[in-house]
């Protein structure tokens, strides 16, 4: 039988493949046998699975993070497919299998990424900027090369957090050639540095897999987490307060409103941008991701943090 990747199956398809078990629960059906609710992942995407009427031995068998072969059924349930085990194993070595190429990741190297990084660093010329930016971004460097930007929703992948930076900063540089009154340095600077505490904020591994947020995270978040770091490193070179201020307002506003997180709005320019920045970028991932796999001219199914929209693949090419 074929080995079929996720992004692959289709309604009534008899599948066999390797997955990661990014998840697993053990649940009771209606019936009072239990179950075991899977989520499974490879390269390609993320779904549903369930071994009905498991055995005690299956529940102490199959973990969550571990490689395993499957056959069974892809149906669809309330309007999204579930895979229906009917066979499943773990991987052997002699499959042969990276565990790494079972997580999705980011389009690009982390390394080449995080260097790309640096050279938007090299180009900050206010060296008070410059020198908290290097500082936060190196102390940060072993997690930013495979942490997500997010748990579940925006480049949740591997290595997520670092291409969400890079293709910020790339719109960034793009928008001050035609803005030309805004400050580089400020805006270069709140890009690297307005998610940079989700290191912080959540517990992952080295799959890019969010387990769990930290209990200051949960607490603080993500930008009050932010701005305590920019605080601390500028009271340390002894930056000019004003930079400093400046900085933890570009964290403190970048989420634009009170209800998700901001207690202030953007009151300067390059704080306006960042935000649009972040929204437009995590906008275009999600959109992407939802057509990927779906033929021209289907739409995808709703998207959640989309609005629950479906989103439609044009036939248009481009070009």
């Amino acid at each position: 039988m074929e080995i079929k990747k996720i992004i692959e199956f289709q309604n009534g398809d008899y599948i066999e493949g390797f997955f990661l078990i990014k998840s697993v629960e053990v649940k009771t059906s209606s019936n009072n046998k239990n179950y075991m609710d899977f989520t499974l992942i490879d390269n390609t995407g993320e779904i549903n699975a369930k071994l009905w009427e498991c055995t005690k031995e299956d529940e102490e068998k199959y973990l969550q993070y571990q490689l395993i072969k499957v056959r069974g059924n892809v149906i669809e349930w309330q309007g999204r497919l579930q895979l229906k085990i009917v066979k499943i194993r773990h991987a052997t070595k002699e499959d042969n299998l990276n565990i790494e190429d079972y997580v999705l990741c980011a389009p690009q190297n982390p390394q080449y990424m995080f260097d790309e990084v640096v050279k938007y660093i090299e180009k900050i010329e206010n060296q008070d900027i410059k020198k908290i930016v290097e500082s936060i971004i190196y102390e940060s460097k072993d997690k930013l090369l495979f942490y997500p930007a997010a748990k579940i929703n925006h480049h949740a992948v591997r290595s997520g957090l670092l291409y969400h930076i890079l293709t910020m900063l790339k719109s960034a540089e793009r928008l001050s050639e035609v803005y030309t009154h805004l400050n580089t340095d400020l805006l270069f600077a709140g890009v690297i540095l307005h998610d940079i505490a989700k290191v912080d904020e959540m517990e992952a591994n080295k799959l890019g897999i969010v387990s769990d947020y930290s209990s200051e995270g949960q607490l603080l978040g993500h930008i009050i987490q932010g701005i305590k770091k920019i605080d601390r490193v500028a009271t340390k070179i002894g930056a000019d307060e004003e930079i400093s201020m400046l900085l933890q307002h570009m964290v403190l506003s970048h989420h634009y409103e009170p209800e998700f997180g901001s207690p202030k709005r953007p009151m300067i320019p390059e704080a306006e941008l960042l935000h649009y920045l972040d929204i437009i970028d995590a906008r275009m991932f999600d959109m992407q991701k939802a057509i990927e796999g779906i033929n021209s001219g289907d739409f995808s199914d709703k998207i959640w943090i989309l609005h629950n929209r479906k989103v439609y693949n044009s036939n248009l090419k481009k070009g």
